[in-house]
């Protein structure tokens, strides 16, 4: 697995599979590459490159102390695209991924990039704040990284379920599930919290609305994680020319319950 290290000394892994116009995926909190091991195969048989990146603190990148905040992240994000001089690019953010590629435009520009799609995304902001009504309380916030220090691997276990709407009539095997708490539990402890808080108290909106590229929005009405409309429906207001679709059954994990449609709606969004 290639890897590259970064200005400030963290060697980060990543992956490369295919040839034509790249599409780069950035992965939800504490998971990494592997989460979108039911898009890459479809897309590189599509005729797209694909080019996906564990983070700093996940899957087999270093583990530092440091650089958990969104600007730094998206300078990581920024060196892996000059270093592979990639043009045209495709963004894609699951989750926390999507403040990541919102900042990445924000601090680095569009000139590299033709599109971007944000799935499950939590944009624009969790925080509640004066200005920010519709968002949540810091105490939910430590409250999280209270039963984090507890009892993680509990934290995440109780979520599987809601994580991918089986209740909708989503069909997810016992071993697919435990295989993604496996990859939640393989980021560091230590990151885990950091980009959480990170995330958390992250104001996306300013990024949001400097966008002038192509914006495709995918959401399930029914995520738990990041509620529509706390999050994707209020990201599609602050981005008029996107195009918002919103799976009914969806929940957080609609990469996987539902990645036949979601496929297929990037192919279309990419070829334009």
């Amino acid at each position: 697995m290639p890897t590259f290290d970064t200005r400030d000394h963290v060697r980060l892994a990543y992956e490369d599979y295919g040839t034509g116009s790249p599409i780069v995926f950035v992965a939800s909190w504490v998971l990494s590459a592997d989460m979108w091991e039911y898009q890459v195969p479809h897309l590189v048989e599509q005729g797209y490159r694909c080019i996906l990146m564990d983070r700093r603190g996940h899957g087999r990148s270093d583990r530092p102390a440091a650089g958990y905040d969104i600007d730094s992240l998206a300078d990581d994000l920024a060196e892996l695209i000059e270093l592979l001089d990639l043009r045209d690019v495709t963004l894609v953010g699951h989750s926390a991924g999507g403040n990541e590629v919102a900042r990445y435009l924000s601090r680095h520009g569009e000139d590299r990039v033709a599109r971007v799609a944000f799935i499950s995304s939590t944009l624009p902001y969790l925080e509640l704040t004066d200005d920010n009504p519709e968002g949540v309380p810091e105490a939910a916030c430590e409250a999280l990284v209270d039963a984090m220090r507890v009892d993680r691997p509990k934290w995440f276990a109780d979520r599987a379920q809601g994580f991918f709407a089986t209740h909708l009539g989503n069909t997810v095997s016992p071993a697919l599930i435990d295989l993604t708490m496996r990859q939640c539990l393989s980021a560091a402890p230590w990151a885990t919290i950091a980009f959480w808080r990170a995330a958390f108290h992250n104001d996306g909106r300013p990024d949001l609305r400097r966008l002038t590229v192509p914006v495709l929005i995918l959401h399930g009405a029914a995520d738990q994680s990041t509620p529509a409309e706390l999050t994707g429906r209020r990201t599609a207001k602050l981005v008029p020319h996107a195009v918002y679709k919103e799976y009914p059954t969806g929940g957080h994990g609609m990469y996987i319950t539902h990645a036949a449609q979601l496929n297929a709606d990037l192919v279309e969004f990419v070829k334009g």
